[in-house]
């Protein structure tokens, strides 16, 4: 096999497995934590700190897709970055742009959608282990760009504008979730659906989880220091990847 043929055929993403789904949620709610520390605990704004995130999520997907094998560790930070920028991205949307929660969601959903469609159609296949070229790559990335983006304006909608609060709001995605789970060892849906489904809903899951670690107590959160929690979620991460080592993605979810 040619070094271009071999290039071609090799997954840089994981396997889905427990671990993944874990490293997932953690690093959600990590990019709520850290996003707020940057925009709100340093003053710098949600557009300066957008900017900031977008400059590191670019040169992390460069780096991502320039890797010859998959690297965990490139490829959590990269998710971080997303998920980073998605905070940001979505808070100045829906709050200084003035288009609310609700329009931010729709916009993020039609968008996230939209990457699905012109994926499938342009690659033939959504499916995680179809992610091994560069171009999928590229798809790859921009689809979990706008699914971050979309579950924070969604997990502030659900917590604030439809008065579920944090906990109740993360109670709701976790069902979803759950739901994702059942349906996916007990019916014949696409394996895809359910993952990218599944994928999505961890990210307002995240948010809401990171608002409840660090907002003030009047708001219903834990009021924890932003610095501190997201230093401890990325311990928690760390642990996460020694205790469940990651895969590259070799076979159909």
């Amino acid at each position: 096999m040619s070094g271009t043929l071999l290039r071609e055929t090799v997954v840089k993403v994981p396997a889905v497995t427990l671990g993944f789904w874990l490293l997932k949620i953690a690093a959600t709610t990590l990019g709520e934590t850290g996003g707020d520390a940057l925009s709100m605990s340093l003053n710098l704004g949600y557009l300066l700190s957008t900017a900031i995130f977008a400059v590191i999520f670019a040169a992390a997907v460069f780096a991502q897709i320039l890797a010859k094998r998959f690297h965990p560790l490139l490829y959590w930070v990269t998710i971080i970055a997303t998920t980073t920028v998605g905070t940001t991205l979505a808070d100045f949307a829906d709050r200084s742009v003035g288009i609310g929660y609700a329009g931010g969601s729709t916009l993020l959903l039609l968008l996230l959608l939209a990457s699905l469609a012109v994926w499938k159609r342009t690659m033939g296949s959504i499916a995680v282990e179809s992610v091994s070229s560069p171009k999928a790559e590229i798809f790859y990335w921009v689809t979990i760009m706008f699914s971050q983006t979309l579950g924070t304006a969604l997990g502030d909608w659900t917590a604030d504008t439809a008065g579920m609060g944090y906990l109740g709001s993360a109670l709701l995605f976790g069902g979803l979730l759950a739901v994702c789970v059942i349906g996916h060892l007990t019916t014949n849906i696409s394996k895809t659906i359910w993952f990218w489904s599944a994928f999505i809903l961890t990210r307002p899951l995240g948010a809401v989880l990171g608002d409840f670690l660090d907002k003030p107590h009047d708001h219903g959160g834990l009021a924890l220091d932003r610095f501190a929690a997201t230093t401890v979620l990325l311990v928690l991460m760390g642990i996460t990847m020694v205790v469940f080592p990651q895969r590259s993605a070799t076979k159909a979810h």
